[in-house]
């Protein structure tokens, strides 16, 4: 109810200043001064006078479509735990959820079957730990270890969200038994069980995804009025989002969409209502495994040896096109030094964990601070202050399984025994340096800074070489990852071209008799607001939805013709620098003539860009200029711009420490151009540079109707044509 007095407001506020100080009315911010929850930034008129970003273009620039790939936003550490398992209870868990097939793996996700899995894993866990152990004892010690370590998070938060963890267990072994009836089955004696957990989004992930959706909102949209609210709310807005099918992604897209659309109440009911799972498009990189197998194979050779040079086929001159780029000159004495320094972290987050045994035994610890909910932690976006006040880690992890983060990543990090580096490790502990030093940096962990520093320098070097070693295989692996995503971009750009063309068209067409049909509809539209599509439109057969429609005139629209289609991606850091490295790496295609896609400066600024943190997005928006003819290629306008996301260090000092330190969150950088100033890319080229290496319109399945995306069948259209009233509003059109 207080929203709707809010809103009421503003349209009041707006209607006296039209009326009597319209100069004010531009100059003031549409939402109000005393909504403190929201930073009020200026709208920009972004449609008439072109992006703002990319240079002016005139103002006979109309916006028609934004397209937005983003990552997720701040999350917990990734975890895995494995381990073989040859205990009944288990092996039996396994038989009951696959059908009692013995060779076939089962995936358990659901509360019920997870709790089975926790009841099981409590009986088999040793209630003490040994102090000493015999080399022969080692396994057994392990494997004692592992199960407690499920165990832990198995009980984390008191209950079950499957979507945050899971468990497969796949079978390794059988043995061929006779029944009592002479009959002989197998059973499994042996099985490999793998425990996926962590990647949760934090209180700072979903700040973030507000923050920049409520930037799109005030920055990338219309400033009529309250520009892409008013758009929204008169049904010149076509939204869709699209997320994949991990949590932190889909709570990101949902956190993304409350502060685009300046929603209220929790994300469960805007992700239910707002986003659609597309684990195909966005999820996934099978189909570049054996690409980046081989691009991972190579990273280690020169990593682990003594090499001080990378072979490279670039120039100086052109940093971008050298293979291997970032890699550090000393990298192998890089390594053993994160070797060193990850050692000495973990041994105090042990000393941490066997204190918190201790209290735990005591039950003191948890009488005052209750154990973490992980449900009602994703409707914050504070820090947990008791938890930190206590001494305890922030978020859902307890010492117990910090420790076991932090274990895991010093064994695969180096193997002793066989005096073995595994590279692939490297992002792991980078991110698990830069989690500690936001969240956790009230645990003063001695030598965490040194580590950040060293990991950060080899990870700028692995990260972006394990989509590719050289410039084609950047190109290669990118396209086979993102090649669903490229062909849906291209599909909505042409939707809305062909969506404006209707228009344009039909606005042609009836330009000289709606000052009649203005008449006739005037006096039968005035006892209503609103209209029911198939009362609009009972001859179309083919428009079998009911909507309801706002009239034009009586919603105070001055530019009804104007139309916005915002299509938002969100995903994760794989197709993000995929998707980022066909752009920049397309014009490599022998059949292509035109440069690339990204002007030298951009990438300049993209070969020293070496992470795509966390809310890192690509925006493709598309620009129609009125005044050109329709079949004119500069009629649609491409802008390409990108933001590196969170791309700050925890370790910042000066006024962006504030914020990290009071509500550990890094600000997101803001877009920045992957164009000259004054550069013109229209739809065409943008269409023949990326056509190559995306998948064609037709493997995609039966797409909605291309006028308006479904909102308006062609009838429809003739309808509002007819009803808004062009040749009124002529001077106002470039407004």
């Amino acid at each position: 109810m207080k929203r709707y007095y809010d809103d009421s407001a503003c349209v009041l506020r707006k209607m006296l200043l039209d009326a009597k100080a319209p100069h004010l009315s531009s100059a003031i911010p549409p939402t109000l001064p005393w909504k403190v929850n929201e930073l009020v930034q200026p709208s920009e008129p972004l449609t008439r006078q072109g992006s703002g970003i990319n240079g002016s273009f005139g103002d006979s620039e109309e916006l028609r479509c934004v397209i937005a790939v983003i990552r997720h936003g701040d999350r917990t550490p990734k975890q895995k735990v494995k381990l073989k398992i040859t205990e009944e209870k288990l092996l039996n868990l396994m038989l009951k959820y696959n059908g009692g097939r013995p060779r076939s793996e089962t995936k358990l996700k659901s509360a019920v079957q997870l709790q089975d899995l926790l009841d099981a894993t409590r009986m088999l866990v040793p209630r003490t730990r040994p102090d000493r152990e015999s080399d022969s004892e080692a396994e057994d010690v392990e494997h004692a270890e592992k199960l407690r370590q499920v165990k832990a998070v198995l009980e984390e938060g008191g209950h079950f969200s499957g979507i945050y963890r899971k468990v497969q267990l796949k079978p390794l072994k059988w043995v061929k038994v006779t029944k009592g009836n002479g009959e002989v089955e197998e059973q499994p004696v042996e099985a490999l069980m793998v425990l996926k957990y962590g990647g949760v989004l934090t209180h700072a992930g979903r700040k973030q995804a507000e923050e920049l959706g409520r930037y799109f909102r005030n920055k990338m949209y219309p400033g009529e009025g309250t520009g892409l609210l008013r758009l929204h709310s008169t049904y010149r807005h076509d939204l869709k989002i699209y997320s994949s099918d991990e949590g932190r992604v889909q709570m990101s897209a949902a956190a993304f969409a409350k502060g685009l659309l300046d929603l209220e109440g929790q994300l469960t009911p805007i992700l239910v209502s707002l986003v659609s799972k597309d684990y195909s498009m966005l999820d996934g990189l099978e189909n570049a495994s054996s690409e980046m197998k081989e691009a991972k194979a190579w990273l280690n050779e020169i990593i682990t040896s003594n090499a001080n040079t990378v072979d490279s086929n670039g120039s100086p001159e052109f940093p971008w096109m050298v293979d291997g780029a970032g890699l550090p000159p000393n990298a192998s004495e890089l390594l053993a030094n994160l070797v060193k320094l990850t050692k000495k972290v973990t041994k105090q987050v042990r000393l941490l964990a066997q204190d918190e045994n201790e209290k735990l035994a005591e039950r003191s610890l948890y009488d005052v601070i209750p154990p973490y909910d992980q449900a009602t932690a994703l409707g914050k976006t504070n820090i947990d202050v008791d938890r930190i006040a206590a001494g305890l880690p922030c978020g859902s992890e307890g010492f117990l399984l910090m420790y076991a983060r932090w274990k895991k990543l010093e064994t695969d990090l180096y193997n002793e025994r066989k005096e073995r580096f595994d590279i692939t490790q490297i992002p792991g502990v980078y991110d698990s340096c830069k989690y500690d030093l936001l969240h956790n940096a009230h645990l003063n962990l001695e030598g965490l800074h040194e580590l950040f520093k060293v990991a950060q320098m080899l990870a700028d070097g692995v990260i972006p070489n394990e989509y590719g070693i050289s410039p084609k295989q950047k190109l290669k692996i990118g396209s086979k990852i993102a090649r669903r995503l490229l062909g849906k971009l291209l599909i909505d750009l042409r939707n809305t071209r062909e969506e404006a063309i209707t228009v344009a068209e039909l606005k042609n067409n009836h330009d000289h008799s709606l000052s009649i049909n203005i008449e006739k509809e005037d006096a039968e539209a005035k006892s209503k607001l609103f209209h029911k599509n198939d009362e609009i439109d009972q001859d179309d057969d083919d428009d079998k939805e009911t909507k309801y429609r706002l009239d034009p005139k009586y919603a105070n629209v001055k530019t009804p013709e104007r139309h916005v289609r915002t299509r938002l991606y969100f995903t994760s850091e794989s197709h993000i620098h995929s998707l980022m490295n066909v752009l920049r790496y397309c014009n490599l295609e022998e059949s292509l003539q035109e440069e690339s896609l990204v002007c030298r400066n951009a990438l300049e600024r993209l070969c020293k860009t070496k992470e795509l943190d966390y809310m890192s997005h690509i925006v493709l928006r598309m620009f129609e200029n009125t005044e050109v003819a329709l079949e004119d290629p500069k009629r649609y306008r491409i802008e390409l711009t990108y933001s590196r996301g969170a791309d700050l260090s925890p370790l910042e000092k000066g006024s962006a420490a504030t914020s990290l330190h009071q509500e550990h969150t890094l600000p997101i950088m803001g877009p920045e151009r992957l164009q000259e100033i004054g550069s013109y890319l229209t739809l065409e080229t943008m269409e023949e540079m990326i056509r190559p290496f995306a998948m064609p319109a037709e493997d995609f399945p039966p797409a909605t109707p291309a006028a308006f995306s479904g909102y308006f069948s062609k009838s429809v259209l003739d309808r509002l044509v007819n009803l808004w009233p062009f040749h009124r509003q002529a001077s106002s059109l470039g407004k």
